[in-house]
């Protein structure tokens, strides 16, 4: 099913002829039932043209129907597919075509929290805006029972196997994950929906993740993880640098010729000099007022 132009009258033009055609066939209504002036007797002629007129004008009139801005009329014969009719305003088609309107604005909403379990097997709630369109009104209206309740279902289906196949933190270099790529999640949800509702005639403008968390049975746990990690990459950190900044305090003191260490002072400063750079309490340093050794 594939949406086809369908042209239109202008409703304005026609909706004038019609009420003079009902004018005339009140007129003709009227006349017919005064008496003749030689016999007195009624018309007949022009009372069942009145009627006939009046009745076929009537009729002529459930053809007129309007189409709003960002929105189209999908009309049918007897069950048959007609065309789309998206000119704004009042139209005019034939009396027996059946008319089904369909909004083409952009519209969103946010699906529910999902509770799901990532890649790793961790529960996890999850939620997603999705920004979506009709662009096919045919396709929206033939192709599926109810295009709205079928963009709300596969989205929340969309969304449950996009976050299965993603952990929820990133555990090794180069790996995607929920909570720290947030594009290209974004980007495989609206992928993932756009297959799913492209033969509903739908389109899909954008989808993103509105709520990301861990399930409350877990979520104290998974805290403290990350809280561990935290520190440990931390730690790492400040090791590292207060490493780099020994290395350069011995080679400076080599370069210069201030002191010579053996081994052991070396490894005795070395030390010294970690405790105060790695401690996360200033320390209170013991002043040598005699020789070195």
């Amino acid at each position: 099913m594939k949406e086809k132009s369908l042209p239109s009258l202008t409703g304005i033009p026609f909706l004038l002829v019609l009420f003079a055609l009902l004018a005339l066939a009140i007129w003709l209504f009227v006349t017919g039932v005064q008496k003749g002036p030689a016999t007195g007797i009624p018309d007949v002629a022009r009372l069942l043209s009145g009627i006939g007129l009046f009745f076929v004008t009537l009729f002529c009139m459930t053809g007129l129907y309007t189409v709003q801005p960002n929105q189209a009329a999908v009309l049918s014969l007897f069950g048959k597919y007609v065309g789309t009719v998206k000119d704004n305003g009042l139209r005019w088609n034939n009396p027996f075509y059946s008319k089904k309107k369909i909004s083409l604005r952009v519209r969103n909403f946010e699906s529910g929290k999902l509770k799901v379990n990532e890649l790793d097997g961790s529960p996890i709630e999850i939620a997603a805006v999705i920004v979506w369109q009709v662009v096919d009104a045919s396709e929206a209206v033939y192709n599926v029972d109810d295009y709205e309740n079928f963009v709300h279902i596969q989205s929340e289906s969309a969304l449950r196997a996009m976050a299965t196949s993603y952990p929820y933190d990133q555990h090794e270099e180069g790996q995607l994950a929920l909570r720290s790529h947030a594009t290209e999640i974004s980007q495989h949800l609206k992928d993932e929906l756009a297959e799913r509702l492209a033969h509903a005639g739908v389109e899909v403008l954008d989808a993103r993740i509105s709520h990301l968390a861990y399930a409350a049975e877990i979520a104290q746990a998974m805290l403290q993880r990350q809280q561990a990690n935290a520190v440990i990459a931390a730690r790492t950190r400040i090791v590292a640098g207060a490493v780099g900044m020994v290395e350069m305090a011995l080679a400076e003191l080599q370069k210069n010729g201030v002191v010579n260490l053996d081994e052991e002072r070396k490894a005795q400063m070395v030390s010294n000099l970690l405790v105060v750079l790695c401690g996360e309490r200033g320390t209170q340093p013991i002043v040598n007022t005699g020789s070195l050794y």
